[in-house]
């Protein structure tokens, strides 16, 4: 069976359940806590491919994988996903839920990469054209700081980049200098 086609089963019944449940929101959240664990640690997911390593030693790095306050729907997913053995597909599991929440509630995700950090000003400047964009959407901004930029600012939503960095701006120069000969 195909690798992505798990991962995106399991996310969609278990939107299903938490909108039958009017708790969908809530589940995102414990989602999005758990893309970050799996992020911030990259161990995670060679525990949850080790055969060796126990199933209660799996739900309770799971569970808290999804934060401090976790909810009853996450916990019936999370031992549904070991009664099948289908932990090393948790992480993406939660990127599909995650995806699949933000289709359904009009949400892009945002983010905007500097080649050093800036004040706030200039942060909300470019936050107030990114929302004048994208209009009808719910925006999720995260920064990040990239020195390769050399300077300006890059910010993707979703699947559109707008580059204003000046690493772009001397490759776009390079490539004209190319052609020219």
């Amino acid at each position: 069976m195909n690798d992505g086609l798990i991962p995106q089963r399991y996310a969609k019944a278990l939107y299903k359940y938490a909108l039958e449940k009017n708790n969908t929101a809530a589940v995102y959240d414990e989602m999005k806590q758990v893309v970050a664990s799996f992020e911030s640690l990259p161990d995670l997911q060679k525990v949850m491919t080790n055969p060796f390593v126990g199933r209660d030693r799996k739900e309770k790095l799971l569970i808290s994988a999804a934060g401090d306050k976790v909810e009853d729907d996450y916990r019936r997913f999370v031992k549904l996903v070991l009664d099948h053995n289908r932990e090393e597909y948790a992480y993406t599991m939660a990127l599909d839920y995650r995806r699949i929440y933000r289709e359904a509630h009009q949400i892009a995700q945002v983010v905007l990469t500097t080649a050093a950090e800036l004040p706030s000003a200039e942060t909300d400047k470019i936050k107030a054209v990114v929302e004048a964009a994208f209009k009808g959407y719910t925006l999720e901004f995260t920064q990040r700081i990239n020195p390769d930029i050399i300077g300006g600012f890059v910010v993707d939503v979703n699947s559109t980049r707008m580059d204003a960095s000046i690493s772009n701006e001397l490759e776009q120069l390079r490539l004209k200098l190319l052609s020219s000969n």
